[in-house]
């Protein structure tokens, strides 16, 4: 039997849920994979949860506002740093994609492009709070 920390896939499994929190933000995503070289996370993004502020996303704290969901099913995927992400945990996760999942029915036909907008606004924003990790 190895040891977990010579698994193939670094600290996430492919398929996994991950989350990347930043202010008042969490971008959760997939993992497809790991590139290990590098130390960078190849995810392709699910949504980005916005709470109101002076509330806080981390996990567990009940916040009396659900968040602003941005679906970003459909967008492209993403190559961030692996330290800056954590595991998502599915009681966190699950109520977000019921959520994200019955506004698609009324979503509309900007929602993609404004989506998008948001995605690029938060990278830019971990970007410039975390530069020493995106340092190769």
């Amino acid at each position: 039997m190895k040891p977990a920390a010579t698994d193939t896939a670094g600290p996430f499994q492919h398929s996994q849920i991950i989350g990347l929190e930043h202010q008042h933000s969490v971008l959760y995503a997939e993992v497809i994979d790991i590139v290990k070289m590098r130390q960078v996370c190849w995810g392709r993004p699910l949504t980005l949860a916005v709470w109101p502020a002076g509330t806080s996303p981390h996990a567990g704290q009940l916040s009396p506002e659900p968040p602003v969901l941005y679906d970003l099913r459909q967008g492209a995927d993403i190559l961030l740093p692996v330290s800056l992400f954590r595991p998502a945990l599915d009681t966190e996760i699950i109520p977000l994609l019921a959520q994200l999942q019955a506004e698609t029915k009324n979503q509309q036909a900007d929602a993609p492009i404004i989506a998008h907008r948001q995605l690029r606004n938060f990278i830019q924003q971990v970007c410039t709070a975390h530069p020493n990790d995106f340092r190769f």
